[in-house]
């Protein structure tokens, strides 16, 4: 590995606690002067991904598999962004466990599916997947390549067996399943929906120009959630 990448990983473990995935991201191309390819960035030396998460459990979607493709090569960092620090894992395809469930119709011939934080190996040969040992991780994964790693990927995804009951409906239950468009009908022409619209529209009158500027905001998750506070929250 380049010795930028550990310059990376210091300058990121340096801002701990930002909290904050568009700012962490802006800093880190603008520092490594980076290319922006949609949600990865990256250099002759490495390519990163960011992701933010509200606690350490990490199940977000992180990247698609055709797109790690693209980067395989070069040591592909994720970043997961919690309130308190900043996680490293190294998530080249030998040190991925599988590709997401929804990903059944994955082939060697055939690469699609996207990959999940759970799917990265919190370990690998008894190292733990940290940035004191990527040195070591992405040494193991230059010798094996994409290519040998796809068709255990493959396999792997495809022997996923879902597990639970099937869900079982009762007569009532379904009965008022089946007349919910009659009841939905029936509410858009009461009362009380025009009085619960006019409330909607007069909050949003109020904070128009504030929600065109929360707009702006890259993290869909956090525009979101500013979006509906502001409509909906009590605190000007």
């Amino acid at each position: 590995m380049n010795r930028t990448a550990f310059e990376l990983i210091d300058y990121i473990r340096a801002h701990d606690g930002i909290a904050n995935k568009a700012t962490l991201s802006k800093l880190v191309q603008q520092s490594f002067k980076l290319i922006k390819d949609r949600s990865v960035f990256y250099s002759s030396h490495f390519a990163i991904r960011f992701s933010s998460t509200r606690t350490n459990s990490f199940s977000n979607t992180v990247v698609a598999l055709s797109t790690l493709q693209k980067y395989d090569e070069l040591p592909f960092i994720v970043c997961q962004v919690t309130p308190d620090r900043n996680i490293l894992y190294l998530a080249n395809s030998t040190f991925l466990r599988k590709i997401s469930h929804s990903s059944q119709d994955l082939r060697v011939d055939n690469i699609k599916g996207s990959i999940n934080g759970s799917d990265i190996a919190r370990t690998f040969n008894d190292l733990s997947n940290e940035p004191e040992n990527f040195e070591a991780l992405f040494s193991i994964h230059a010798a094996i390549g994409f290519s040998e790693n796809l068709p255990r990927l493959v396999e792997a995804t495809n022997n996923i067996v879902p597990f639970g009951s099937k869900f079982s409906i009762s007569r009532i239950s379904l009965e008022n399943i089946l007349h919910a468009p009659v009841r939905a009908s029936n509410f858009v022409q009461s009362p009380e929906y025009d009085r619960l619209k006019s409330d909607l529209d007069s909050r949003v009158s109020r904070v128009t120009d504030a929600i065109l500027v929360a707009g702006l905001i890259e993290n869909v998750n956090v525009r979101g959630r500013v979006i509906e506070y502001m409509i909906a929250g009590e605190n000007d």
